[in-house]
């Protein structure tokens, strides 16, 4: 009898323990808690930053960034839902919990990072502008282009928008909630030029080739991209740093930077 209560008391003893693991690791990890039990890795991104993500000729997604949500939802075994939002609502949305990451060219700056935590960076970009103005065009730094008091038009709460204000203020600034926008103030001549990361500049001159557009030679900043995950979660920043470290020690990282950014055959497949 008593050899029976005293493995009763040790039984209940390890379930308690268990429990209280279990509940504990809820606590510290509620974000990977719900992915896990769920089923559902809810990733936010704007739908319109290719290489990065956009929306191919069949409506379906596609780009570096998607690319690389898929090898994550592999790896966690779960099932892979991209929640497209304005990229300005998507910071709210992680923070509020209507998605579990954001992976969306969302530069990691010390103001986004008093509000999310970020992992990576998995890929790096810099501002840059794509102009009709050879003179603008021709500008080595943003000093240059500050006194130009050029009309620039820039992504709604992007740091291009940030840029601009800080960097450049005695240019005239006009935001738009998306590229396609933005593009569109450049083509008809209410913009001066756009500013964006350098691959979208980039990519704009190429879908546009009649149009007279021209780049900058090199970017005028450095700025690394991660995936924004809300704060409190330690156990997924711990997951997503060790599985990101993986891949690019494995090279697929690299590999999808050859295949979105170097290659450019995917442009076909913009609608």
């Amino acid at each position: 009898m008593r050899r029976f209560s005293l493995c009763s008391i040790a039984l209940s003893a390890l379930l308690s323990f268990a429990l209280a693991g279990a509940a504990r690791a809820q606590t510290d990890s509620p974000v990977l808690a719900r992915i896990v039990k769920t089923g559902e890795l809810r990733i936010g991104m704007s739908g319109d930053q290719p290489p990065l993500n956009f929306k191919n000729k069949s409506g379906q997604m596609a780009g570096l960034e998607v690319d690389l949500a898929k090898v994550l939802a592999e790896v966690m075994d779960v099932k892979l839902v991209i929640v497209q939002k304005p990229f300005g609502e998507l910071l709210g949305a992680v923070k509020s919990g209507e998605v579990d990451l954001v992976m969306s060219g969302m530069t990691i700056t010390p103001e986004r990072n008093m509000q999310v935590a970020f992992v990576g960076p998995y890929y790096l970009t810099g501002k840059s502008i794509i102009t009709r103005s050879a003179t603008l065009a021709k500008a080595k730094d943003a000093g240059a282009l500050n006194k130009s008091k050029a009309t620039l038009v820039a992504l709604a709460g992007s740091t291009s928008q940030a840029f601009v204000e800080k960097i450049l203020p005695q240019a005239k600034l006009v935001t738009t909630k998306d590229y396609d926008g933005a593009v569109k103030l450049l083509l008809t001549g209410k913009a001066d030029a756009l500013v964006a990361d350098q691959e979208i500049c980039a990519l704009t001159a190429m879908r546009n080739p009649k149009a007279g557009l021209m780049a900058l030679n090199k970017p005028l900043t450095i700025e690394p991209i991660g995936i924004a995950v809300a704060p409190g979660d330690s156990l997924l920043l711990n997951f997503l740093d060790n599985n990101l470290a993986a891949l690019r020690v494995a090279g697929a990282l690299d590999a999808l930077h050859e295949h979105w950014v170097e290659r450019g055959d995917w442009a076909s497949d913009l609608p």
